[in-house]
């Protein structure tokens, strides 16, 4: 693992301050129906996150931050505004396109892990390249370099329940980063582990971000978002505050 400094922005892998945002966001607005009734969920946000940033999102539960998320990961469109990821208009995509940018531009870890029971932790990686695949990309031998990469080789033909909690994670990390995706979305992603098997992924995120990768994470710990260059906080639907980590 790397040296990392959690709590300095500059590394040698992050692009010029002027280079275009990963994900730009613009006066997005957010809402859900119950019946004919909207619930207002996000109410204007403006987000610029540069490409090679480490981002941490917190805020209290039902502030909006997951939603946010959601539509960071094109897995939901605005209400209202805009938002552009690795420079393409999200609101002008169709369902296939949104598909392969998911596929191509990013990659999901969530806090539960995620895996398939049944499947071997190879298998597992392997997935997401079922349904997108970069024509670059040979799945066997990238699955290989990735279970070295989490320190998993050996692990490669278990299945998830015959692994610690923070080798899940590690599998589902790997899973992440199997279409070699310049973003990855972490949510809590070390909500359900002890301390220094939580310090351990951070130390992964921290390597990746190095790497020149933009990682942007919901978390609720402090120490945990102290790892990133910058921390935005979201109440009742509205950014209110954002910390850079220096």
């Amino acid at each position: 693992m790397n040296n990392h400094n959690p709590h300095n922005p500059h590394n040698p892998a992050e692009p010029r301050q002027d280079a275009p945002p990963a994900v730009d966001i613009a006066n997005v607005r957010k809402s859900y129906y119950i019946g004919k009734m909207e619930v207002p969920i996000l109410h204007g946000i403006d987000l610029a996150i540069r490409r090679g940033e480490f981002l941490a999102i917190m805020g209290p539960s039902g502030s909006g931050k997951s939603t946010l998320m959601n539509l960071i990961g094109c897995l939901d469109r605005p209400t209202g505004g805009n938002i552009h990821v690795s420079g393409k208009d999200v609101s002008k995509l169709s369902e296939a396109e949104l598909a392969q940018l998911r596929g191509y531009e990013i990659g999901f870890v969530f806090q539960t892990f995620n895996l398939v029971s049944r499947m071997s932790v190879f298998k597992n990686i392997e997935l997401p390249t079922l349904a997108n695949r970069k024509p670059d990309i040979n799945p066997g031998k990238r699955v290989k370099k990735l279970l070295e990469l989490v320190g998993l080789s050996d692990r490669a033909h278990h299945k998830p329940t015959e692994l610690s909690g923070g080798q899940r994670q590690r599998v589902a990390i790997a899973r992440a980063l199997v279409n070699d995706p310049s973003i990855i979305l972490a949510d809590e992603p070390t909500g359900n582990l002890d301390t220094k098997t939580g310090d351990g992924i951070m130390n992964i995120f921290e390597d990746l971000n190095m790497d020149g990768r933009t990682i942007i994470m919901i978390t609720h710990d402090p120490e945990i978002a102290a790892h990133a260059d910058r921390i935005v906080r979201v109440k009742d639907g509205l950014l209110v505050d954002v910390d850079v980590n220096n």
